[in-house]
């Protein structure tokens, strides 16, 4: 193992009476990837923010270069070249790619007179450490999420960065835009940078750490080589508990009409002739490379793209849905990728997120809504998806992601529907919440309910499908029937196919 640059110790820290911390450490050696795992409210967050020195531990010790310290502050930190990149990324949407790479030095450095032509020198040195090129005078707010990242990276190397701590980095960029954050970080441990990796998707951990700390409850579980660890191994140690990994078996009569059927569905510069079939009790797959055409499918099923051409049949007869109030109607329930700007109300209560889908259902013939209805639904569906929370009057915001997402799943179930569309449903989810979600999937499926599920990760298209439609530039690249004889690389090799060969 290399040198030790940075070691949390015996950390403890509790909040109003709960133990987020209990002896908790961590040890990141010079120019070594590390991940930092665990479920959500496991004490990651309390930890990075330690190591920041934007909390102080009740007990431990920080030791940074056999420096120790019992009360870090953040000025102490950035010295010693800890920069934390958060999800969020924190940057100024408003201002250029330059301004702000070089905001934090020109801050440090309390200048007075502002220098356009130092800053750019500043901005573009910081590119240069990172091996990117960007137009310094474009505005970040005009910026994809993998790009920020990047302006996030340089400003970081501007500031000496010596260990980079990424807080969910890949949760909002597509595998091509992975690949390529992956390939920066390499390059940054080869200059002998530390990064301290944090992230939800077990197949990156793999991809991309040399070790793996784990920690459950507020609680050290261990470290451990990346090399010695597996997917079921490193879910094991994360939640406490064996979850299981078969596929979805599904049988149907060949003959029975299907519930869905799409026949030749286009729309211009989006997709072409798409045609499927999808059956009661039924989970169908949509595999794809963000931009091949997945979700506008699934947005025009819902009555929110309309097609060129082509057909939709439910029941065998052919119908035209033309808004989302119509799909509902015919039984036709959408779960977006997106839950916090297109699922949520997230400054509202749990009971008004719940019952916003059938509020028409509860009104009384004088339009008032009846309330005894309304508690009977929100308790309901608390209850059948067991959504933690002390009352249904509490914001969702209060929420972990996982229950968040199982609000998105109760409004939609209160429907009713008949097929359920589930784009990206574990998005920024942790291992434990997954495998609660991809439980309530496969229950409904198995009450007759038909599923479209919609992914980029591979294991839980392989894990939760009994059929699979790989597409690719708008096309359906290939039906896949024997999952369970399909690989994770197989798969893959067939979503990116064109990539992997050099064609973009």
């Amino acid at each position: 193992m290399s040198e030790i640059l940075l070691e949390a110790k015996n950390i403890y820290k509790a909040y109003e009476g709960v133990q987020a911390l209990r002896n908790v450490s961590l040890a990141v050696g010079k120019g070594e990837i590390h991940c930092l795992v665990g479920e959500n409210g496991s004490g990651k967050s309390t930890l990075i923010k330690i190591i920041g020195g934007v909390v102080i531990p009740d007990k431990g010790e920080i030791i940074i270069e056999g420096k120790s310290y019992t009360r870090l502050q953040a000025i102490d930190s950035i010295r010693h070249g800890i920069q934390i990149i958060y999800q969020d990324l924190s940057l100024f949407p408003n201002l250029t790619v330059a301004e702000n790479i070089a905001f934090n030095q020109l801050v440090e450095q309390k200048v007075k007179t502002l220098s356009w032509k130092y800053m750019r020198q500043i901005a573009q040195k910081g590119l240069e450490e990172a091996g990117e090129i960007l137009d310094l005078d474009e505005r970040v707010g005009n910026l994809s999420v993998a790009k920020r990242q990047i302006v996030a990276i340089a400003r970081a190397l501007t500031q000496g960065a010596r260990l980079i701590i990424m807080d969910e980095p890949t949760s909002a960029i597509t595998r091509e835009e992975v690949q390529h954050l992956f390939s920066v970080i390499l390059s940054l441990k080869k200059r002998g940078i530390s990064i301290l990796f944090i992230s939800h998707k077990l197949s990156e951990v793999f991809e991309i750490a040399e070790w793996v700390t784990v920690i459950r409850d507020g609680q050290l579980v261990g470290k451990y080589p990346a090399a010695d660890l597996n997917d079921t191994e490193l879910t094991y140690l994360m939640t406490g508990k064996r979850l299981g990994s078969s596929t979805y078996a599904f049988e149907q009569t060949k003959e029975e009409t299907p519930l869905l059927e799409v026949r030749n569905l286009t729309k211009e510069g989006q997709f072409e002739n798409i045609s499927f079939k999808i059956w009661p009790g039924e989970i169908l797959g949509i595999a794809g490379l963000i931009g091949s055409g997945r979700t506008e499918i699934a947005l025009a099923l819902f009555g929110l793209n309309h097609p060129d051409s082509g057909e939709i049949l439910i029941d065998g007869k052919k119908i035209s849905i033309y808004s989302p109030e119509h799909a509902k109607q015919i039984g036709i329930a959408y779960l977006p990728e997106d839950r916090l700007s297109q699922g949520l109300f997230v400054n509202q209560a749990i009971g008004d997120n719940i019952v916003i889908t059938v509020l028409r259902k509860l009104r009384s013939r004088i339009g008032l809504i009846r309330q005894s209805e309304r508690l009977k639904t929100e308790s309901r569906w608390i209850d059948e998806l067991k959504i933690k929370t002390p009352s249904a009057r509490i914001p969702v915001s209060s929420l972990s992601g996982g229950n968040q997402q199982r609000i998105v799943i109760a409004k939609w179930l209160a429907t009713n529907p008949r097929l359920f569309i589930l784009d990206g449903p574990t998005v920024g989810i942790d291992i434990g919440s997954k495998f609660n979600i991809y439980e309530i999937i496969r229950e409904l499926a198995k009450n007759n309910m038909a599923i479209i599920l919609i992914s980029d990760e591979i294991p839980e298209i392989l894990r939760n499908c009994n059929r699979i439609l790989v597409m690719r530039k708008g096309h359906i690249e290939r039906e896949i029937d024997d999952v369970s004889a399909t690989s994770e690389d197989a798969l893959f090799e067939i979503m990116a196919a064109e990539t992997l060969n050099g064609v973009q």
